[in-house]
């Protein structure tokens, strides 16, 4: 378990952190989100003693993580995906973790096995794309099969099957009874991977709660209907002044004939009753939920510290009331890397020593 009291922390007179208090349960995977200079990376680092609060205090598993006696197997951490020396190879790197840490060598092969870089062992870690420097950083997380694992973005340069791996890897070690705290502006595996929520802005906590109740609270839900009969489904709600009937742009998932229109206030069973009872002719009537990313834009566009300007010959992107914010700005996609063999399924026993398994 991961427990952050009360911490606050000034940088040269800046206030970054205040007050931080929030808790990653064991058997839970916990999605830290907010926007860039949140304080996200600052929290974790004072989670594992590299930043001293200036008040309040961090523990892992009851205790400061400078007093644990088997550091790397109290929390294994990915902070910075470049962090191994460039001269040494991936095994020297991790070898030497192993042996300053009272672990046995035969662990760095299940680790590099694992993590899909036995074949670049001897490879310096200097020639390593960003991908790889993140997958050599995970298998030095895992490296003291870990009570706590705290991933500051992990899927950082990782292809498609890297980010699902590091998803499963989550999972199996949330369902071993073991806090995993996840940093990542992938909303969408974040919506995949996390039990809980912790949504920071400007240094402050702003709600800790489930992914499923975060989304519900934060988002308006709607009916998205396609309809021939346009005039008959204003008419239907025309005393309802609660409800809302908009005509709305057509997707490519939309059906390709009849008017679309979103329904904001309706009861998704009421209004299927009514269009029932009305015989109104639809070609489409969905319910329409907001997504995780949604959601926490809606929540954080007042947060924001480094705000974007719309792009030339765009619309802005509104989350939320009334409040304009600018498009986010793609992510270049990741450079291909070798494949990662799976995660084994989680169960409640410990896997057998196997170098494809996660094993003390």
């Amino acid at each position: 378990m991961i427990t952050i009291e009360h911490i606050s922390k000034r940088f040269g007179g800046k206030p970054v952190l205040n007050d931080v208090s929030f808790t990653a349960e064991d058997g839970k995977v916990t999605g830290f989100l907010g926007p860039n200079g949140a304080g996200k990376s600052t929290t974790m680092r004072a989670a594992l003693g590299l930043i001293a609060p200036d008040s309040g205090r961090a523990l892992i598993d009851g205790s400061p993580f400078r007093s644990a006696k088997a550091p790397m197997a109290a929390v294994g951490a990915v902070l910075d995906a470049k962090s191994a020396h460039k001269g040494r190879s991936a095994y020297a790197h991790l070898k030497a973790l192993a042996q300053t840490n009272g672990i046995p060598v035969s662990r760095v092969d299940e680790v590099m096995d694992l993590t899909g870089i036995a074949s670049v062992k001897r490879r310096r870690a200097g020639a390593f794309s960003l991908g790889m420097s993140q997958r050599l950083s995970i298998a030095a997380a895992l490296l003291g099969d870990p009570r706590n694992l705290i991933l500051d973005e992990p899927v950082n340069g990782l292809d498609p099957e890297g980010v699902k791996w590091v998803r499963e890897l989550c999972r199996f070690y949330a369902g071993q009874g073991r806090a995993v705290l996840l940093s990542s502006h992938l909303m969408s595996e974040v919506a995949l991977t996390a039990d809980n929520l912790v949504i920071i802005g400007q240094g402050r906590i702003l709600e800790t709660t489930t992914v499923a109740d975060f989304v519900a609270e934060h988002s308006a839900h709607a009916l998205r209907v396609a309809t021939p009969e346009p005039d008959r489904l204003r008419a239907i709600f025309a005393s309802a002044p609660d409800v809302t009937v908009e005509p709305v742009e057509r997707r490519t998932s939309d059906p390709a004939i009849g008017e679309v229109f979103r329904i904001s206030g309706a009861d998704l069973e009421t209004a299927a009753r009514v269009f029932a009872q009305t015989r109104l002719v639809t070609y489409e009537f969905v319910e329409e939920r907001a997504s995780l990313e949604e959601a926490y834009m809606t929540l954080t566009h007042g947060e924001v510290q480094y705000a974007n300007r719309e792009v030339p010959g765009q619309k802005p992107v509104q989350y939320g009331a009334p409040a304009s914010t600018p498009a986010p700005t793609p992510a270049p996609g990741p450079a291909p890397v070798s494949a990662m063999p799976p995660v084994p399924p989680a169960s409640p026993a410990r896997p057998a020593a196997s170098p494809k398994e996660v094993t003390r």
